[in-house]
């Protein structure tokens, strides 16, 4: 299955399941879990079947013998569970209308939980969906039927992707409340491509639904590892959520634990100096934290307690923020390192805050740090600070550095009031890092990608351009013949009002440009920067030329319709069947054809414009600081000048109208214009009393 073809399934699901749930009456939050229930028994019904004979095969040869074992323990350890045949999809999905859907439905999450690990319990829905039968009977029966759509051969990395998908729209609807278990996936994406959780222990202590495991999981596939060499370990408030969090797990075969506890209160996993990984998406701001909750836990003293001092001795800590920064430092192991996300104001936070965010930088292990766009959470509205640790980073020549990357004015607005990364934007903003980190060959393989898909997307425009071409060529040459052969033969009338509108002189007069496609560029072949940096201007010059032709064909395409148009208007041609067999009634083709050639020049110039971002910034294939976007801070700046602030604007500088300034350069610019505006200031209250003395000798 394609992505196209995914993102499609995708759509067309949830409008399906989105349009029973209105029709029903139903709220979002009573409607999500049972829902991503009856996904996850699609699933099973796909994998089981996937390892089915096998399972039958290993139990009739056992069958008999001393090492005899039952189906279910066969299935356990060859699938991961065991699909009874009354929990079977389409045993669901062909039940006779008599029979309560929901009883059927908790039988068969009864059914396959029965078999399951403990930690894996109580988690799939069941009586929801007796609330759901209560309002409407029939939506069950059209849900199960909706979801029946799945292809039988759709992989785990597709339901995967659906569960994710829907959990991201069920959050969407439910607004504040679902950005408590939902963070975005483009957000999650870039912290795993930072981080990189190839291997080893990965901790969220605050893991909603699941979502750092999932990318987790998906980084380590495509990077071609195996998924058995990671281990999850999760920690959440909130019961509903944490069972989401465990369906997700079992969907994507990941393995791991979730607890639900609170984790100011609760260690679980004895998490001190533990785990090679940490990510996290916490809850902003919590004040309700008492301090002899935390007091005597390590993993929060460590670097001191965020409270009040002076004369205020109430036990509130004065803010979390600090508090779960705290827990995520504590929790790495020697080589870990940990990526998260803090609302901006505890990067210049004061007081017993800026203490514990001193010793944090002052032991080497801030990393890198990230200043998001506004508007990426459901949650908040204001941008947020994605903080990076690295354990190693402190036997490396980076060990007084922190890399600050400015990505406010990197984004996709996906909705009026949402913005995401799109998959080039991650790979752009973690190819800093990378550069910083000295990878410099992974960023020339970025390149080397963006080339080789740059021309893919050339390899479709010759089609799309010849098939829009020929049907502009083909209704310019059918409707001059149209009219020629309405003088000649048979509709005197109907020339005589083409003559008279002036329609014939404006048929006569249509014409296409003169224009040839430029030649398809070759691939590059290795990783040379001269190399790409040549391609790329070439594709430049290509993707102008292609803007080019566009402007001609669109010129050519408009005075067309707009003859069409008045032939319509002044003979009603829509019935004559002339007309219909030179096919004359064709703009819907048009359009349709438009749009393919569209959609293929614009795929050209997206990847020419992310191989332009990059290397008009790093034109050596080396890191360098690009004003406005990205800088790397010795340890005088960012302890002197800037007082242990991690705020990203404070260092990167200004780029305005494309041109880049730093921070030294803006000052001076504004107190010069300070200077021009007193001048123009005085002048003008010179003016006002001239006036004003002017006009009372007047009077």
């Amino acid at each position: 299955m394609t992505n196209e073809q995914l993102k499609k399934l995708e759509k067309d699901l949830w409008d399906s399941a989105n349009s029973l749930r209105a029709y029903g009456g139903l709220k979002a939050a009573d409607y999500a879990v049972p829902v991503l229930g009856l996904i996850f028994l699609r699933f099973a019904e796909n994998k089981y079947s996937h390892y089915e004979p096998e399972i039958l095969k290993e139990y009739e040869v056992e069958k008999g013998t001393r090492l005899e074992r039952p189906i279910h323990s066969i299935a356990l350890s060859k699938c991961g569970f065991y699909l009874p045949d009354f929990a079977r999809y389409d045993f669901l999905l062909n039940l006779p209308g008599d029979e309560s859907l929901a009883k059927k439905l908790r039988e068969a999450m009864e059914g396959i939980e029965k078999y399951q690990d403990d930690k894996f319990k109580d988690v799939l829905p069941k009586e929801a969906y007796f609330e759901i039968e209560k309002k409407k009977a029939d939506i069950l029966p059209q849900l199960l039927k909706t979801f029946s759509d799945i292809p039988k051969n759709a992989t785990g990395d597709i339901f995967g992707k659906i569960y994710e998908f829907f959990l991201g729209e069920f959050a969407m609807s439910e607004g504040q409340k679902g950005g408590e278990f939902f963070t975005p996936t483009s957000v999650v994406r870039f912290i795993v491509e930072v981080i990189e959780p190839y291997a080893g222990k990965i901790y969220d202590p605050a893991c909603g639904s699941g979502g750092m495991f999932v990318q987790s999981a998906t980084f380590v596939k495509e990077a071609n590892h195996d998924l058995n060499d990671i281990y999850v370990y999760g920690q959440e408030y909130m019961g509903e959520t944490a069972r989401l969090a465990k369906m997700n797990l079992m969907v994507n075969n990941i393995r791991g634990e979730i607890t639900e506890t609170n984790s100011y209160e609760n260690d679980p996993y004895e998490g001190l100096g533990k785990f090679d990984f940490v990510m996290a998406n916490p809850p902003f701001n919590v004040k309700s934290v008492k301090e002899s909750t935390v007091k005597n836990d390590e993993r929060f003293y460590k670097y001191g307690l965020p409270k009040n001092k002076g004369k205020n001795t109430n036990d509130s800590i004065t803010d979390a923020n600090y508090l779960w920064i705290s827990l995520f430092a504590t929790s790495l192991n020697d080589k870990g390192r940990a990526g998260f996300v803090m609302p901006n104001s505890a990067s210049d936070a004061g007081n017993s805050e800026y203490e514990i965010r001193k010793k944090l930088v002052d032991s080497g292990i801030v990393d890198c740090m990230v200043s998001m766009p506004s508007n990426m959470f459901l949650t908040v509205t204001l941008p947020a600070t994605l903080w990076f640790f690295d354990k190693q980073k402190i036997n490396t020549e980076r060990k007084d550095k922190i890399l600050f990357i400015d990505a406010r004015n990197t984004y996709h607005q996906r909705d009026r009031a949402h913005r995401e990364w799109k998959e080039e934007h991650i790979e752009n903003l973690t190819a800093i890092v990378r550069l910083y980190r000295g990878e410099n060959e992974r960023y020339l393989e970025l390149i080397n990608q963006y080339i080789t898909q740059a021309n893919e997307a050339m390899s479709k425009v010759p089609t799309a351009f010849n098939d829009y071409f020929t049907i502009l060529k083909s209704m310019i040459i059918n409707l001059q013949h149209y009219t020629r052969d309405s003088k000649i033969k048979h509709k005197p009338e109907v020339f005589k009002k083409i003559t008279e509108s002036g329609l014939l002189e404006k048929i006569e007069a249509l014409t296409l440009p003169n224009v040839t496609l430029p030649v398809t560029l070759s691939a590059v072949e290795g990783l040379a920067n001269e190399k790409q940096l040549a391609y790329s201007k070439t594709l430049t010059q290509y993707t102008h030329q292609l803007k080019e032709i566009d402007a001609n064909l669109k010129t050519s395409k408009y005075t067309l319709l707009e003859v069409l148009a008045l032939a319509d208007k002044e003979i009603k041609v829509k019935n004559d069947k002339d007309w219909i067999a030179l096919g004359l009634n064709g703009i819907k083709l048009i359009e349709e054809l438009q749009q393919q050639w569209k959609d293929s020049t614009d795929e050209v110039t997206y990847f020419q414009t992310n191989l332009d971002w990059l290397q008009s910034r790093f034109p050596e294939a080396k890191y360098a600081d690009v004003a406005g976007l990205c800088k790397l801070a010795e340890r005088t700046e960012y302890v002197e000048e800037q007082d242990y602030s991690m705020n990203a604007g404070r260092y990167v500088g200004l780029e305005l109208d494309g041109n880049t300034i730093s921070n030294k350069e803006f000052i001076e610019i504004i107190n010069s214009k300070s200077d021009e505006l007193n001048v123009l200031n005085k002048r003008s209250n010179e003016l006002i009393h001239f006036i004003t003395q002017n006009s009372k000798e007047f009077i």
